[in-house]
């Protein structure tokens, strides 16, 4: 019998918001670069990288949205970047994208899909820049006498931009990048902070993310208390209405502050890839008491993007669009879907059924099995989806709580969920999602819940596990809110044979403690975005510079996973030789297991056809084995089914009708 995933597979094409790793393929992502163009934006220093070389934060500014860009031709050919630059007093012409801004905001390039051609452009824009120093204050020349633009008018700006650029469905963002941090002294700050509030939550509501990058130097550090606390939106899952007026107490949402501007572009790779929700679905609580929650998932593994098919069409190069057709074979007509059933294929007839069958099993086919008409059981669409999810709607039931001791390490068999509220989905969400995470947390609880998160998935039970936020010196590192932890069934767990194995001695154990703790990772955290794959990272590297005609220096490639010897040797490196001494005079350490006597290798009956051959001609085919028999007639396509006798002659028939 076939197995039960070769037919119940079902193109779900009408969910796009549930769906695990073809979400992350197939939803654009739309980057608006939105740039601060003040006199301290422009102003010059020595480039630490060049000698002789003036440069300015705008031109690192700059720098970090091309090498993005750059990024995107090879990781993401569908996503969209544009860049708009705002306290200058450049402006658009009539023709231009973006001539009815607000004044003040300049965009450089609207948003479009990326393509070699613009990054090119700009590419030659920083080779001029760093030429000529003015080149930037002379093409995007600073607003006059400290006036500056008003962040809602810059916010309102780039709505504009993104609404007349940005699909619908794709994930919008905006990188806020200044060095400003009080734009607006006087008077007039808090009717403006309340103008730039009022703004950005037209820009969220629009389904845009803002997420900022400060840049803070020692001359002139940036403090997001004077104005942006109170402007941005806050993350956590504190009560709103507990905030003063001035928004005290907020958490900006993952703002950097900068403490060179040499780090704005390894800062920018942490929010280069967009936080896209896996699935968004209802959190039943109780009868008729249901809030919103998104799933994220905390684990993805990169990989090389797919492959596409271009037709040369002379001038230009087009991708083909490809799609997937059923043909009905005697009409000779593509089949609409919802004409399409499905059904299971039946095994292999034994010998004494196609015995008794004769020719009809014959004409039917080697190894399937004839079924009358009308007596194969098929399935609708429909009917398959409801075998996989027994009728049930995507969503996520609570069944009740257990102690946290309860979860046992084995139980986490499959990579856990991060689930947040969704509060534009449910009213409320968030104030319910806090109170259940607090009162978890304080009872030492964890929930059993009943989660199905696809349409075309199974339910399966899974354990909450409440986290508490982490915050450290320089703002959150964890977010509050739980884990969906797939709890396994009776048959997804084996029992592992207990065998024991000699355990090290205390004084082994402290040898080795002493040069793990010599290299232990800065603040007890491994941060993955800054160690990329280097197989991965060199095949970018090589379409890069295939796609902008650059020449491929192998060289020049820097693997950042490659272990820093010299500096281990120099921390450790007496240590480790004491504890490898250690070990060789240690006794159990240098016992060696018995080894495991191995199994036999099942013997080679295969025969070539000259051998059944010369047989044949002698007339001694009886002396082969009927294993030997049945593998040559499998490899001619015959029966293999029948007695000795039966396969002597169905191999002689072979051999004379094929001299």
């Amino acid at each position: 019998m076939a197995p039960f995933d070769d037919w119940n597979k079902l193109d779900d094409d009408e969910e796009e918001e549930l769906q695990d790793s073809s979400l992350y393929e197939g939803k654009r992502d739309v980057i608006l670069f939105c740039i601060d163009c003040s006199p301290s934006m422009l102003e010059l220093y020595e480039d630490p990288r060049f000698e002789d070389v003036q440069t300015c934060k705008l031109l690192t500014a700059l720098e970090a949205a091309m090498q993005v860009q750059k990024r995107k031709v090879l990781v993401g050919p569908n996503d969209a970047v544009g860049i708009m630059l705002f306290n200058t007093t450049k402006r658009n012409e009539n023709d231009e994208a973006g001539a009815d801004l607000k004044k003040g905001t300049y965009v450089y390039q609207p948003i479009a899909t990326v393509d070699a051609p613009k990054v090119v452009e700009l590419m030659q824009l920083l080779d001029e820049a760093r030429e000529n120093p003015e080149k930037l204050a002379e093409m995007f020349p600073p607003m006059p006498d400290k006036k500056r633009v008003p962040v809602g008018d810059v916010f309102t700006s780039c709505n504009w931009v993104i609404r007349d650029g940005a699909p619908k469905t794709a994930t919008k963002r905006i990188f806020f990048i200044t060095d400003e941090d009080n734009p607006h002294p006087g008077a007039a700050s808090s009717r403006l902070i309340a103008s730039a509030r009022t703004t950005l939550i037209d820009l969220v509501q629009a389904g845009v993310t803002v997420e900022p990058f400060f840049i803070s130097t020692e001359e002139k550090p940036f403090d997001p208390s004077i104005f942006y606390s109170s402007v941005l939106l806050a993350t956590n899952l504190a009560d709103e209405d507990g905030l003063g007026e001035d928004g005290e107490g907020q958490i900006l949402p993952e703002s950097i502050s900068i403490g060179q501007i040499d780090e704005l572009l390894s800062q920018m790779r942490f929010h280069e890839v967009p936080k896209r929700a896996l699935f968004s679905v209802p959190f039943t609580l109780a009868p008729d008491f249901t809030i919103g929650v998104k799933g994220y998932g905390l684990i993805t593994e990169q990989k090389r993007g797919a492959y596409r098919y271009f037709a040369d069409l002379g001038d230009r190069m087009e991708v083909v669009g490809s799609r997937t057709a059923y043909v009905d074979e005697e009409q000779e007509t593509e089949a609409e879907k919802a004409q399409i059933l499905f059904g299971m294929d039946l095994g292999a007839p034994s010998a004494e059924v196609e015995e008794e069958g004769g020719d009809e099993h014959k004409e039917a086919g080697a190894g399937t099995r004839s079924v009358p008409l009308g007596s194969r059981v098929f399935y609708t669409p429909d009917e398959v989806r409801s075998f996989r999810t027994l009728g049930l709607e995507p969503g996520i039931k609570l069944l009740g709580f257990k102690g946290r001791k309860e979860l046992a390490f084995e139980d986490n068999i499959k990579h856990s969920v991060f689930i947040y509220p969704d509060e534009m989905t449910y009213s409320g969400s968030k104030r319910t999602f806090t109170a259940l995470l607090r009162t978890m947390i304080k009872k030492k609880k964890i929930a059993i819940v009943l989660a199905l998160t696809r349409r075309n998935s199974s339910p399966i039970f899974c354990a909450v596990l409440p986290q508490e936020e982490k915050v450290d010196e320089s703002g959150w590192r964890e977010p509050p809110g739980f884990h969906l932890i797939p709890l396994p069934f009776a048959d997804d767990i084996r029992s592992a044979p207990i065998e024991k194995g000699f355990r090290a001695s205390d004084e082994l154990k402290e040898a080795a403690r002493k040069w793990i703790d010599k290299l232990v990772v800065k603040n007890g955290s491994y941060p993955p975005d800054s160690y990329p794959n280097p197989a991965l990272a060199y095949h970018n590297a090589q379409l890069e510079a295939s796609a902008f005609r650059e020449e491929f220096d192998s060289e020049a490639f820097e693997d950042l996973t490659e272990p820093k010897y010299d500096m281990i040797h120099k921390r450790a490196g007496q240590l480790i030789k004491a504890w490898k001494q250690a070990v060789h005079e240690d006794e159990t350490a240098n016992i060696v297991a018995a080894p495991v006597a191995g199994t036999k290798r099942k013997a080679d009956v295969s025969v070539d056809e000259a051998e059944i051959r010369s047989k044949w001609e002698a007339g001694a085919l009886n002396k082969l084995r009927v294993d030997q028999l049945k593998d040559f007639l499998k490899s001619k396509g015959e029966p293999v089914s029948g007695k000795k006798a039966e396969l002597i002659e169905r191999v002689s028939d072979w051999l004379q009708n094929h001299p």
